[in-house]
Parts: C-alpha cells; sequence; structure tokens
C-alpha cells in the first residue's frame, strides 16, 4: 500500500497537553489520542506545529514519540514531524529519531531563513535522501515566510524518490489544483487548511491533516469521508456547523484555539508554553458558547 492510499482520509495534527506546571502531561495525551481513535480519525500526526514542537526540548520529543507509539499500538498510522530551518540538523534528527513505527515523516519548509526554491529543493532533497521513511512536504507560508511554489513541489515529486506527499496550507486552492493535475499517481496530497477542505476535496484532495479533528474528530472526520465519497451534499451538511469553529479556533493562535475546545471538552488544562498564551478572555467565551450551540 503505498503512502496515498495509507493516508486517505482525517489525519490530526495532535496538540501537545501540559500540566500546570507546563511538563508534558502524557495522562491527557493518552486520553486525547483514544478519543480522537474513537471517533473515527484515520492517522494522527505526532510533533508538529500544533504540537508546539519549537518549545519542546530533545529529550521531550523522544519521550511524546516512544508515547505516542505505544499507546496507539497499531490502531492507526503515525506520522512523525521532524522539520527546521537547519539543514544539517534536520538530517540528523530523521537518521536518529526512533521512526520504525512511523509511515512518514512530515517536514516544514524551512522558516525564518526564506530561501529560493531552490534552496528548498536542495533542503529537502538532502532530508528525504537521509530519511528511513517517506517525506511529506510541508508547505505553510503563513508561518514559514516562504511558499513552496507548485513547481517546486511537482519538481522534487517527480525527482526525488522518497518525497511522497504534501500537506498543502497555502491558503491558495489554485497552487492546490495545480499540485493535483501534475503530481504523480502515488503522491499523497492532504490540505493543511480546515477551512478550505471542502471546496479542495471537490478538486480531488486525498484528505486532510487538521486541526480541527483534536477537538470534533467524528463530525470532521465524517465530513471528509463523505467528500471522498462524492457526497458534497452531505459534506456540506456536516460542514457548516464547523465553520464557525475554524473562525475561533485561529482568531489569536494555534494552538490556543484548539486547547481551549479540548479544555471545555474536559480533556486537557488549558496550558501552553510562551510565547503562545492561552485565548484571551472574550474568545474563550466565544468557544463556550460555541459549544453550547452545538451541544
Amino acid at each position: 500500500m503505498n503512502l496515498r492510499e495509507q493516508l486517505r482520509g482525517t489525519g490530526v495534527a495532535i496538540i501537545t497537553p501540559f500540566k500546570a506546571n507546563e511538563s508534558v502531561d502524557f495522562d491527557a495525551l493518552g486520553k486525547l489520542i483514544d478519543y480522537i481513535i474513537e471517533n473515527g480519525v484515520n492517522y494522527i500526526v505526532s510533533l508538529g506545529t500544533t504540537g508546539e514542537t519549537p518549545t519542546l526540548d530533545k529529550q521531550e520529543r523522544l519521550d511524546i514519540i516512544q508515547y505516542t507509539f505505544e499507546k496507539i499500538n497499531g490502531r492507526i498510522p503515525v506520522v512523525i514531524g521532524i522539520g527546521g530551518n537547519n539543514t544539517k540538523a534536520v538530517v540528523n534528527d530523521v537518521q536518529n529519531y526512533p521512526l520504525d513505527k512511523a509511515v512518514a515523516v512530515l517536514s516544514t519548509c524551512p522558516y525564518y531563513n526564506k530561501p529560493s526554491q531552490e534552496g528548498i529543493f536542495q533542503h529537502y532533497k538532502l532530508i528525504a535522501e537521509a530519511s528511513p521513511k517517506p517525506v511529506i512536504l510541508y508547505n505553510v507560508p503563513g508561518r514559514s515566510g516562504r511558499n513552496i511554489e507548485a513547481s517546486t513541489t511537482l519538481k522534487l515529486a517527480h525527482e526525488v524518490a522518497n518525497i511522497s506527499g504534501i500537506k498543502e496550507a497555502g491558503n491558495n486552492i489554485s497552487q492546490c489544483i495545480q499540485i493535483l493535475k501534475e503530481r504523480p499517481s502515488n503522491f499523497l496530497v492532504a490540505s493543511g487548511d480546515d477551512d478550505l477542505v471542502l471546496p479542495e476535496l471537490a478538486c480531488g484532495i486525498d484528505g486532510v491533516i487538521s486541526v480541527a479533528a483534536n477537538c470534533f474528530p467524528k463530525e470532521f472526520s465524517e465530513m471528509v469521508k463523505a467528500g471522498l465519497n462524492h457526497d458534497f451534499v452531505l459534506a456540506k451538511k456536516l460542514n457548516d456547523p464547523l465553520a464557525e469553529a475554524y473562525n475561533l479556533l485561529f482568531t489569536e493562535n494555534n494552538p490556543a484555539g484548539v486547547k481551549a475546545f479540548l479544555y471545555e471538552l474536559g480533556i486537557i488544562q488549558n496550558v501552553l508554553r510562551l510565547p503562545v498564551t492561552p485565548l484571551s478572555a472574550p474568545i474563550h467565551q466565544k468557544v463556550k458558547e460555541y459549544l453550547k450551540t452545538i451541544g
């Protein structure tokens, strides 16, 4: 089974719960993993940006990987996020992290450095050559400061054997359509924009790596499943009530939004590590009001 088939549907960019003292809350992480799986998601992405990975030290990352593998215990596939803006360091990590139970590595576009498209190509080429697992590109220009242009994605897809997919979070449906039109047949295209998933499903994407599916796994994964089955009447019916949630999730910061929702659902404590802070009181109140309206 190729990666496009294996990761079809809803993936969750899972958060990292913290205790009041800001240490990793593994009990809450286990509770969240069970909640997500029991409500029908297809796979989990650990150590993505939503997991506040920049604020985790290396030992915490390794502990989270091992705990996640043990807790999931083969129930669904796991993708591990390994990225950064120091190519040599990322290459070292993909060679040394415990990836035996992972199906792929998700690696973000180098941030802050703002490399040229050739720099992006060479960065990913070295990572793919070093990685023991297929590499999924992660295009998120709103965070990285640089867009992976469709031409670069397609060059990587066609010329570098171990580049097997992309999480496309460029908020650009036209770019997504171009990639879908010219990709290799086994190249995974997953959305990274929760609010655009419905129209992108109509364009032919394979699914999504979602933030919203942390707190709405059943509703969101059912919407994606309906879209993949070309039942867009049902998909729209399931998506419409989530539209306000998408706004609340990203109004101030991710993962501040999703952590507020999960706190109100009784799954985690509402604790983040600086420089990210919890939602402001007025927005948090809107989260509580929204949850009341959907029961």
